[in-house]
């Protein structure tokens, strides 16, 4: 099937008498008839549900959907895109350990990565990812377990180029984790460019009406865990907390995953709720509809604002001309998503002003749902950033993100231009 089909019909597969729509499993607990079975449960030696803290079958219906979208062995919810970030970082690496990062990353995932996860004795090296490929590898140390990126950079748009960074990681011996909340599936499938993780903060295009936050994690099945054991003890030696278990072992291409749900799942709980799965799996079943239109109405408003005289500059990669639309069209050659940057000419106090301005585009700490917004990074997102940070992740004090929703582009435009007529 095609991604647009899989939108559809992947996950939930209803038998004779079942119900057409995806259940809500709303339950704790789940009732077996022995001892026995329940015990085998909790040694990982069968399958099932015993709390919906670990796992719930309407969750694991949805990443199920996800996870053949993206093209993976297995995945998994989160409550947040945040927590899947942490949790696909943590799942292979541990005090001591170290990985590197592009610095230009969402201000949440970089303030994660440069502050939490380094008091937990991670470190992580934050890098210019337009660097070639013999600068990046002086970055590579020892104890470097894994790579970092996002497909499209929140918020300054620019493109992954993940053929090199795959070539980066795997000539170190480490798996490549993507986010790839901005394209999603519909517009990019990392997989196929060498990523062996991909994240999602589901909150964003795959709900696409902003009424869940929420996260996911899946698992290529193709790095091969066995093949550096040394460096992944967590995957490749016993797990005295299940009885022994080898993870890469017992459950091959599906190791990753089981050890984030079986271990940090276990003890962290950031499980997704199975109503929010729920509503995710409405918003799943439109989002190939819903990017083409988005991809469709940035392009038009990018193509505006960079004819305006009142606009200094637009980044937005399916522009022709735009320094990262070679990779684009490499990448994602049936467009990028929703989501440009820009600056109105006159600084941080024009940008302010045009804003608030706006009539139905909304000012808000969100981006990538039906309904365009935008926001100021350097006042809000990223506002516990110093300037020489902002200027690391490549944040202009000026830079305005605009998420184009679905509404009719020339309304977009016009809301546009009446907010620039006040400056």
């Amino acid at each position: 099937m095609k991604v647009d089909t899989k939108c559809l019909h992947e996950g939930w597969k209803p038998k004779q008498g079942e119900p057409r729509q995806l259940p809500v499993y709303q339950s704790t607990t789940f009732k077996y008839d022995t001892s026995e079975y329940m015990g085998k449960l909790f040694d990982l030696e069968a399958s099932g549900y015993f709390y919906t803290r670990l796992q719930n079958p309407t969750n694991d219906f949805v990443a199920e959907k996800i996870c053949a979208m993206e093209g993976g062995v297995a995945a998994m919810l989160t409550s947040s895109g945040q927590a899947a970030n942490f949790y696909a970082i943590f799942n292979i690496c541990e005090a001591g350990d170290h990985f590197i990062t592009s610095s230009a990353i969402y201000g949440g995932t970089y303030n994660l990565f440069n502050v939490t996860m380094r008091k937990m004795g991670i470190e992580c090296t934050f890098v210019d990812q337009s660097l070639p490929e013999e600068e990046l590898a002086k970055y590579f140390k020892p104890n470097t377990k894994a790579v970092f990126g996002e497909t499209i950079t929140n918020p300054t748009v620019t493109v992954f180029d993940f053929e090199k960074f795959a070539r980066l990681a795997h000539s170190h011996g480490v798996p490549l984790i993507v986010d790839n909340t901005f394209a999603t599936p519909v517009n990019c499938r990392p997989f196929e460019w060498g990523a062996d993780i991909v994240t999602h903060s589901t909150t964003k295009y795959m709900d696409g009406q902003g009424v869940t936050v929420g996260g996911c994690i899946v698992d290529s099945g193709n790095f091969d865990w066995m093949a550096h054991k040394d460096k992944f003890p967590g995957l490749c030696t016993p797990d005295d907390s299940y009885h022994g278990i080898t993870y890469a072992e017992r459950f091959g291409k599906g190791a990753y995953i089981t050890k984030a749900t079986a271990q940090l799942m276990r003890d962290l709980g950031s499980i997704q709720s199975p109503q929010n799965a729920f509503y995710l799996n409405l918003g799943l079943e439109t989002l190939s509809v819903r990017m083409e239109r988005h991809c469709k109405n940035a392009l038009k408003v990018a193509k505006y604002l960079k004819a305006n005289s009142k606009i200094d500059w637009v980044h937005f990669a399916d522009l022709e001309g735009d320094e990262y639309n070679d990779l684009a069209k490499k990448y994602m050659p049936n467009g990028t998503c929703g989501v440009l940057a820009f600056a109105v000419k006159g600084g941080r106090e024009n940008s302010i002003k045009f804003m608030d301005s706006l009539n139905f585009i909304s000012i808000a700490t969100h981006v990538a749902d039906a309904k365009s917004c935008l926001l100021h990074p350097a006042s809000h997102t990223h506002r516990q950033l110093t300037d020489e940070q902002l200027r690391e992740a490549g944040v202009a004090p000026d830079l305005i993100r605009l998420s184009v929703g679905i509404e009719d582009a020339d309304d977009i435009i016009a809301d546009i231009e009446q907010a620039l007529a006040n400056i």
